[in-house]
């Protein structure tokens, strides 16, 4: 290499420190939201504020824990909302940063990270590199083959804690160890764990990124939450060259004819080293345009950075919408209309959920009248019976009793008692109302007297207390005799 030749590589390699200093990979970026992900998903069952769940549905026990608070299943009006924040956080997150959510933070994409490039790839050596996710090992070796079902049962032991997991926010972790000791007794849930872990097994290890390509709904919907302002991982043309005929169009079956379109335009940046294919987990060619399989990992940009920063040119793929990239029309507009829209229903959700749920009834009390409508004593005296069922949803012991608000003429004759119901527990008593004064007059039918019950705690009456309505039927005139 002559002198003039030395000079001219000194500048491009000061231009590629320049590009890569201080440049930290998407995929070390994502590796710690895995890390962030993983930690909160197994460390959030275990949390409890005064004995109840940050969250929890637990069929077992009837009950909804959220925020530390808990509500019995009749107050499961929450969930709507919580199904709510679920759905449309995701679609807002998909209209700013297209499928950021299966590329950073969905547990298919987690598992398959740990599989194939922890297990497969760098603990076991079955792959070569992490950055070739396109080339299959060759199974015909036998070390391979031993290699493929060392892989396989280590990542069943994974899946088993990861069944597990999922189950703690449906059963809490002290009762599930209790249950698993007695496996006879709790055969449906040994058998929902076995059957989620052996699920993740065939997913993760055979179905693979199918998973998101054909099964998964949620790559159908993103085509209708992305516009030209939603950020994604997109090819520039405009430097890169059309690699495709009309670019987006079929794939050219030959490297050389790539290399025929590039020489079109002499000034085309892409060096159709094909980092960005090889390295993508759902084989795709970002170079295509916008694609249904495409999860927004950012490997692909991550590979044409390393590329051509060692050329001294920034990537040729970046995290940017197509109104910056394809159509140059200016900066990405985050704050657009629906995204604006999102927000404000995310939060009217939210707002609703917390002023509902701060609502909640330390005591919750079903009215129901008996078959028997009424009973009339000889001296003109009418009963009317009911069964009151009450659940102490608060987390401490409480003694209740009731009283009739708006009808003074109406008496409690059973029980004579305040009775007492632990924490979490329920209780169904017959009560019995009863007056002796002529509520109505009406020779053709009975006549029903609207009637509220109060219920209160005795020990705590200012907080625990439920208004009730329900009626007392009066009989009609020529059955009350006086």
């Amino acid at each position: 290499m002559d002198a003039a030749a030395t000079v001219k590589a000194k500048p491009k390699k000061n231009m590629a420190k320049e590009y890569l200093k201080g440049w930290v990979s998407y995929r070390i970026k994502r590796y710690w939201a895995y890390v962030i992900a993983t930690v909160i998903a197994l460390v959030m069952p275990w949390i409890t504020i005064g004995g109840n769940h940050l969250f929890l549905l637990s069929f077992d026990h009837k009950k909804l824990h959220l925020a530390g608070v808990a509500f019995d299943m009749q107050e499961l009006y929450l969930m709507p909302f919580l199904l709510m924040l679920l759905f449309l956080g995701i679609f807002a997150v998909t209209a700013v940063g297209g499928r950021a959510w299966c590329g950073w933070a969905c547990p298919q994409t987690i598992f398959r990270v740990i599989y194939r490039d922890g297990i497969e790839t760098k603990l076991l050596g079955l792959r070569k590199r992490i950055k070739n996710k396109q080339k299959e090992p060759d199974m015909s070796k036998p070390e391979n083959q031993l290699k493929k079902v060392i892989a396989i049962l280590l990542w069943t032991v994974l899946a088993l804690i990861a069944a597990a997991d999922f189950m703690w926010f449906f059963v809490p972790p002290e009762d599930f160890f209790v249950y698993i000791q007695n496996p006879s007794e709790h055969m449906i849930l040994i058998g929902m764990l076995l059957g989620i872990a052996a699920f993740i097994v065939i997913d993760v290890v055979f179905i693979k990124e199918d998973f998101c390509i054909y099964i998964c709904p949620y790559s159908r919907v993103q085509s209708v939450l992305y516009d030209d302002d939603t950020i994604m991982a997109i090819y520039d043309p405009h430097r890169g060259g059309e690699i495709y005929e009309g670019h987006g169009y079929e794939r050219h079956k030959t490297i050389n004819k790539q290399k025929e379109l590039l020489a079109v335009d002499p000034s085309a940046e892409c060096t159709t080293c094909e980092s960005c294919v090889t390295v993508c987990p759902t084989h795709i060619d970002i170079r295509k345009g916008l694609q249904l399989e495409c999860i927004n990992c950012l490997e692909c940009v991550d590979a044409c950075t390393t590329v051509m920063g060692a050329l001294g040119k920034p990537s040729l793929v970046r995290w940017s919408s197509e109104k910056e990239v394809i159509e140059q029309k200016g900066k990405t507009n985050y704050l657009r209309p629906k995204v604006i829209a999102y927000i404000t229903v995310l939060v009217l959700v939210l707002v609703s959920l917390f002023a509902m749920g701060s609502t909640k009834e330390h005591m919750l009390l079903n009215v129901n009248k008996t078959t028997r409508l009424y009973k009339i004593h000889n001296d003109g005296v009418v009963e009317n019976d009911y069964i009151f069922l009450f659940t102490n949803t608060d987390s401490k012991a409480h003694t209740y009793f009731f009283e009739v608000l708006d009808n003074d003429k109406i008496k409690i004759v059973r029980p004579k008692e305040a009775f007492k119901i632990g924490a979490g527990k329920k209780k169904k008593k017959v009560v019995v109302l009863q007056t002796e004064a002529q509520l109505a007059n009406d020779a053709r039918k009975d006549v029903p007297i609207p009637v509220t019950i109060r219920a209160y705690a005795t020990d705590d009456k200012e907080k625990i207390v439920v208004d009730r309505k329900t009626v007392f039927v009066y009989p009609r005139a020529d059955l009350v005799k006086k």
